[in-house]
């Protein structure tokens, strides 16, 4: 075990600080996990930890020895500890853990696929809520075309509430993933404000992918061109679209109470 840090200017907490940022994050192929759950998920799904920082004015030792081994455990006191975390709620632990690729060539989907693609997602917290949906709904896999955020962002596994790591996903162009898709013959079925055929009116039992755009300008005209079916949430309000997330819950839990239906 490493020698208790108790001033907020040492060199590993600063280097582990800097790992806020997307930019540094992509040059040290690696991130932060807040919270012992989130850790223990990462590890079940094959994470490879460099560092595991722990209060132990909140958490024993032993505690975090049942996670990790000892060589990579970093003691730190309280004041610390309160500099590096955003979460109240984060058990006393964070780590440091080495990024993966996600490629779409990587994904093992099953022999009826349910797929949803977010194109340009933007903001981490919807990232990470959708991927906590599909974990929920069963999906097959999450793709995220174009995007905005990198899944590593700290707001998206605090959101997700480590399903980042359970769930299977990958980043690819919207060119790929439109090939990818019909390669493997799945649907492509486009939320779009402007079409006329409502969501509980269209066939998500076969192999289908559920396509979401961003809030403000929705999914491209590339997207539309090559879907198989554009599909609209009908609205009863006075606002014409809802947050990405919830629309991505409303439209996934349709497909599932579809599939649910013929396999009964």
């Amino acid at each position: 075990m490493h020698i208790r840090i108790t001033s907020p200017q040492n060199p590993k907490i600063k280097t582990l600080l800097a790992l806020e940022k997307a930019r540094e994050r992509k040059e040290q192929q690696r991130f932060v996990i807040e919270g012992q759950k989130e850790i223990a998920l990462a590890l079940e799904a094959g994470y490879r930890i460099n560092s595991l920082f722990f209060c132990d004015e909140i958490i024993s030792a032993e505690a975090a020895l049942q996670l990790v081994d000892d060589r990579l455990l970093i003691p730190v006191s309280r004041e610390v500890f309160n500099r590096l975390v955003v979460r109240e709620n984060s058990g006393g632990m964070l780590a440091v853990a080495e990024m993966r690729t996600h490629r779409l060539q990587d994904l093992v989907l099953s022999k009826n696929p349910l797929v949803l693609v977010l194109e340009s997602v933007e903001k981490p917290g919807n990232l990470g809520a959708i991927l906590r949906t599909a974990d929920a709904a069963g999906v097959d896999a999450v793709i995220c075309c174009d995007p905005q955020t990198d899944f590593y962002n700290p707001n998206v596994i605090r959101s997700s509430l480590g399903c980042v790591f359970t769930m299977p996903i990958a980043s690819a162009s919207s060119d790929e993933t439109i090939s990818w898709l019909k390669m493997n013959s799945i649907a492509i079925y486009c939320t779009y404000l402007q079409a006329s055929k409502p969501y509980t009116e269209t066939d998500f039992t076969n192999a289908s992918a559920i396509v979401m755009g961003t809030e403000a300008t929705g999914i491209s005209p590339l997207w539309v061109q090559h879907a198989d079916a554009n599909i609209i949430i009908p609205m009863h309000g006075k606002i014409d679209s809802m947050n990405v997330s919830t629309a991505a819950a409303v439209v996934v839990f349709e497909a599932r109470r579809q599939r649910s239906l013929k396999t009964a």
